[in-house]
């Protein structure tokens, strides 16, 4: 038997994947313990996954957008992203996670610190403490360390030509330039955990045995992954807090269209409002799941459309024919497997990546953030009536519910455990 810590925060939708990871570890017989924000507790429950709240770091104790450590919708460029980044929970607050981190690994002596990607001060304390450290994102790579990568957030596809590759390069050097904004922040962390300064931003990541990333190859591009980053599969399912659902439309025949954007705030109602206006326009019927953070009252629909804030998706998307979406990563993915087409309309993070894959397969359309109602409604007619969408929906749906099946995090973190059988003769 094993132990794992895993340390995530609230940021969206890669907290429960990674409470699916250490319920799979748990299943297999391990134990497990996970921190995050407290906002977090039911979640875990719902999982019957150990937890506790930081209580130095960061915690917090709803998913408003007043709470929000990044508040990226505010930032008018992509170096204020990064700097929000940085501030909210890279840097910032690392001092007080790597504390958190330190203590809970004095408490519960785990042989595997397992991290959400961007918790620098959990990676350094888990480092400070000679634990075997392991990283996990449950969505595409976000960081510029991967060789010949799109860059992220561009929503670009992968390199072809020699212009591509020196130009996806160039991106990449000036990103990572742009992140020694939190250089110095970080090494005076380190200092402090009686760890040497780092030359580079990005070097923080060399203290992790196993990078997993939890998303598809097949939705990824097919990309190659070096040491030690690994894919582990997808880890989806509906959120603790949905609700049942049944559709009220009876024998009604005409296609379903699901209008599904960020359960986080993320300035989002502008767009619904022009989707749901656009739905009203064609013969379908309609299904608008809001999340926990917006009022079904303030988005008042035609009679073809329902407004709802908890409705499962395991529910809806069986009965989908398309699916409009910011396209988030379990946003993107899910419809994917059921079969359903896309109308992607990203609106920052990881989103116009996960709808550059989605468009070249084949399986949807992208349009802006601004896009106006007439476009919408063009783009989900565009979708319903050509087949070849739903098509390659389907195709890549069934390679990535393949990955699904396949998911493989939990005995990663097994086997990075059983590979150092010193610390548990310690620990005994």
């Amino acid at each position: 038997m094993s132990r794992f810590l895993f340390a995530t925060w609230e940021g969206g939708g890669h907290v429960q994947p990674m409470l699916l990871a250490a319920r799979a570890v748990m299943d297999r017989g391990h134990d497990v313990l996970v921190l995050s924000d407290g906002c977090n507790v039911s979640d875990a429950a719902a999982e019957g996954v150990p937890f506790g709240a930081w209580t130095t770091a960061p915690s917090r104790t709803d998913r408003s957008p007043q709470t929000d450590p990044l508040k990226d919708w505010e930032a008018r460029t992509p170096l204020e992203v990064i700097q929000h980044l940085i501030d909210g929970v890279m840097c910032g607050p690392a001092a007080r996670y790597a504390a958190d981190t330190v203590a809970a690994i004095e408490a519960f002596q785990p042989d595997v610190v397992v991290s959400h990607e961007l918790l620098f001060g959990v990676m350094a304390g888990a480092k400070a403490r000679g634990r075997r450290l392991a990283l996990f994102a449950a969505n595409v790579w976000s960081l510029p360390t991967l060789p010949d990568a799109p860059p992220f957030g561009a929503g670009l596809p992968p390199p072809k030509t020699p212009f591509d590759y020196e130009f996806y390069g160039k991106v990449a050097r000036a990103t990572a330039e742009a992140f020694r904004y939190g250089l110095d922040p970080l090494n005076a962390v380190r200092a402090r955990l009686g760890l040497a300064p780092l030359a580079e931003f990005f070097d923080q990541l060399k203290a992790a045995d196993r990078i997993l990333i939890a998303t598809s190859r097949a939705f990824d591009f097919d990309q190659a992954l070096p040491e030690p980053y690994r894919y582990v599969g997808p880890y989806l399912a509906d959120p603790a807090w949905t609700e049942d659902w049944s559709p009220p439309w009876g024998a009604d025949r005409r296609p379903l269209v699901l209008i599904s954007f960020s359960t986080m705030y993320q300035n989002q109602e502008p767009v619904l409002r022009r989707a749901i206006e656009a739905l009203g326009r064609l013969q379908v019927q309609g299904v608008v799941t809001l999340g926990p953070q917006l009022a079904p009252a303030d988005f008042p629909a035609p009679d073809n459309v329902v407004v709802t804030g908890r409705a499962p998706h395991s529910r809806i998307l069986p009965l989908a024919s398309a699916v409009i979406t910011h396209a988030g990563h379990a946003s993107a993915l899910r419809p994917l497997m059921a079969g359903a087409p896309l109308v992607c309309v990203p609106l920052g993070r990881d989103q116009a990546d996960n709808a550059a894959r989605v468009t070249g397969a084949g399986a949807g359309i992208r349009l802006p953030a601004d896009a106006s109602t007439h476009d919408i409604e063009a783009a989900v007619k565009a979708v319903l009536d050509e087949p070849s969408y739903r098509a390659h929906a389907r195709a890549l749906g069934a390679r990535i519910a393949a990955d699904v099946a396949a998911r493989s995090a939990d005995a990663e973190l097994i086997d990075l455990a059983d590979d150092q059988p010193q610390l548990k003769e310690l620990r005994r």
